[in-house]
């Protein structure tokens, strides 16, 4: 029976540093309670135990693990072979109202350090397990009482990430004000960094900037992605510290009371935006914040304003039935809400659920996964309104 079941497919390339293991997360509008996967790759050119394909059903949940059936290419027998994950398999996800965190990583897991450079860059020595995309956020990162990089505290950062044990966040960290962060040689090893599990509960959102150019019109970039489309309303908050504090939507002084407000009229890149405001003779932004100023740090910030610029997909003819609002977390890749028509305004609810795709490995051969970097993969889920357990 299907009166009420759900279903949906989608595909996406694995991307990712080669030696690391790698997932990947697919938001849709239900929780499924079957997934199939293809791995188009490898159906297109077999090699010896490589999985071809991959199913998980609610069923099979056995305590905390998510087994997942594969089918591997057996090679020379010419004939396939059928395997099992008992762990980092294919699992769900509903994501709450307010952020959750993955684990923590400390001087407790392994050490760390943050280079001064722009972008800023973070070795571990042991694998981070994050992909290109995701969010972190740090906390500590005093290297002694008055030095460091207690600056980028609380900060949301989209990370690019090189390799398992270096990546790298949009942020100038070689001004005189910071300071070398590294665990291994700090003697109170203060600090750590955490994933931001579901960093886009709602969007556009409000956005840290990590630098402004000023100019006829005024680049802002942020620190993750900011879900800006062209035409969208924004507002400054830039406290003194930060520079340029005319880009303030209040106070006009040209209608008392009345916010100044400006208009994006360019999208670089999911954390580049380009505004309207004529800044030319603004002061110039400062990121080269002293230790000395924590606590009580205050971050410059946009935010989108007004009701009738984005938030929704207009339904015409030719457009989807139910066309749910997109948003854009890195790169050009482009993710559906699990929302239905929405107002168009300017922020959307995107409290997320899907299903995740772990790093897990056959146990027939440990060298087979599905999650290859490069590969190309299929994928269907469902929900059924019959036949649940």
């Amino acid at each position: 029976m299907t009166e009420y079941s759900r279903m949906a497919k989608g595909n996406f390339t694995v991307s990712g540093p080669a030696a690391t293991p790698l997932s990947a997360v697919v938001n849709l509008p239900f929780i499924p309670d079957y997934v199939e996967l293809w791995n188009y790759s490898n159906i297109k050119t077999a090699a010896t135990h490589s999985v071809t394909r991959a199913w998980w059903d609610v069923n099979l949940l056995d305590g905390t693990n998510n087994p997942t059936m594969l089918e591997l290419y057996a090679g020379s027998a010419t004939s396939t072979v059928f395997d099992t994950i008992q762990t980092n398999g294919i699992s769900t996800f509903s994501a709450g109202q307010l952020l959750q965190f993955g684990p923590t990583y400390s001087h407790a897991i392994g050490d760390f350090a943050i280079t001064k450079a722009s972008p800023a860059q973070i070795t571990t020595t042991v694998a981070h397990g994050l992909n290109s995309g995701d969010v972190v956020m740090f906390e500590g990162l005093f290297q002694s009482a008055t030095t460091g990089m207690p600056q980028i505290n609380g900060i949301p950062f989209t990370v690019t990430v090189t390799s398992s044990t270096v990546f790298t966040i949009p942020w100038d960290t070689s001004g005189s004000n910071y300071t070398v962060f590294n665990t291994a040689t700090n003697t109170g090893n203060i600090g750590s960094f955490k994933k931001v599990l579901y960093p886009y509960l709602y969007f556009p959102g409000t956005s840290f900037i990590s630098a402004i150019t000023l100019g006829a019109t005024t680049t802002v970039s942020t620190t993750d992605a900011h879900n800006f489309v062209v035409g969208q309303e924004v507002a400054f908050r830039i406290p003194q510290a930060w520079g340029p504090v005319q880009l303030n939507s209040l106070p006009n002084t040209l209608v008392p009371g009345s916010p100044v407000y400006g208009y994006v009229v360019s999208v670089t890149d999911y954390h580049t935006v380009v505004v309207n405001i004529n800044s030319t003779a603004f002061t110039a932004f400062n990121v080269n914040q002293t230790v000395a100023s924590l606590p009580g740090l205050s971050y410059p910030q946009i935010v989108a304003v007004g009701d009738v610029n984005t938030g929704g997909v207009i339904i015409s003819a030719g457009s989807p039935l139910y066309p749910s609002p997109n948003y854009t977390p890195i790169g050009t890749t482009n993710v559906s809400t699990i929302n239905g028509p929405a107002i168009r305004g300017s922020f959307v609810n995107n409290t997320s659920q899907g299903f995740v795709i772990g790093a897990g490995t056959a146990a027939v051969d440990t060298t087979s996964s599905i999650m290859t970097n490069g590969n190309i993969i299929y994928w269907h889920a469902y929900v059924h309104d019959f036949g649940k357990p």
